[in-house]
């Protein structure tokens, strides 16, 4: 069976019940902010998944399966991890290929390895339906706001379909290209600032080291070529140790930075940069807490070793 075919001049209707997998801190946003812009919402439950009383209050239906889903939507929202977490949803006779319906829109927020995405696209187009990949940007703070970022790969005609849904969640929504678009994208993405952000985390621990005032570090880099959005969200760390401005995990930049060189490899690219990238962070990894965030990486950098 071919790829649906969607009217690109439509919109999705809000008669359309929306289907969600992994309400997790970002994916619960989502789903709040679907349900406010008039879709109904259903999702799948998980113990993963954050509290969703306040979901079914206002009228979601929990599924207890991938099946239970696709007999209820057609449209269906993964917000997970990443590629090992996507490809399971997909797989079995339990998963999503093997019981979407043929008119079936997924939307990958994920971030994920853009080789599977293209590979789980081509299976979803033979089942009939289509897959979009729609990565994000921003934190948990903005997906609550309905503000998150996405860049979006895959069918324009699908993408225009969907755009209002998009919208129900997203302030900023950039079209990529064809399937895979999006993700390699968001990779690209966050291995220039997550990169941007070692970089300064590294300069930070050694002016820490050295004995330079944080004030006057953020003060003369701010004023000249080190200006930029890092510096701004590093800077409440490096002043006060207030890390609540980038709640993003060192973890998360391991995987990220991972996925960027998977990539890369597959592309036959450059990646000598972010070979000693991601070494900075296993380093960061290896020597925080379970769950510390990307700014901490100037305290843990400025451990001298013995």
């Amino acid at each position: 069976m071919g790829q649906m075919v969607v009217d690109g001049n439509s919109t999705l209707s809000k008669q359309n019940t929306v289907g969600l997998i992994g309400v997790g801190l970002m994916g619960h946003g989502i789903a709040l902010n679907v349900q406010k812009h008039g879709w109904p919402l259903a999702f799948l439950g998980h113990p993963g998944n954050q509290p969703v009383a306040d979901l079914l209050e206002a009228g979601a239906k929990g599924c207890s399966s991938v099946r239970e889903m696709t007999e209820a939507c057609n449209v269906i929202i993964l917000c997970v991890t990443g590629t090992p977490q996507i490809e399971a949803i997909f797989a079995g006779e339990v998963g999503l290929l093997a019981n979407i319906r043929p008119d079936t829109i997924i939307i990958d927020c994920s971030t994920a390895l853009p080789k599977s995405t293209i590979a789980l696209a081509q299976k979803v187009a033979d089942a009939g339906g289509t897959m979009l990949d729609a990565p994000m940007t921003r934190t948990a703070k903005e997906a609550a706001e309905g503000r998150l970022n996405l860049i979006v790969g895959g069918d324009r005609q699908v993408f225009d379909h969907v755009q209002l849904l998009l919208g129900a969640f997203a302030e900023n929504i950039s079209y990529a290209g064809a399937s895979g678009a999006g993700h390699k994208m968001k990779l690209l993405h966050n291995y220039v600032s997550l990169g941007f952000l070692a970089v300064l985390g590294e300069a930070a621990a050694s002016a820490r080291l050295g004995g330079v005032e944080p004030e006057i570090f953020t003060e003369i880099l701010g004023a000249g070529g080190g200006a930029s959005k890092a510096l701004e969200r590093m800077k409440p760390y490096i002043l006060e140790g207030d890390k609540s401005g980038l709640p993003f995990s060192i973890a998360n930049a391991c995987k990220d930075i991972g996925y960027y060189l998977q990539m890369a490899d597959d592309l036959g690219a450059v990646k000598s940069g972010a070979e000693g990238l991601v070494a900075t962070y296993e380093e960061a990894l290896a020597n925080s807490d379970e769950g510390a965030y990307v700014p901490e990486i100037v305290e843990i950098l400025s451990r001298k070793k013995t």
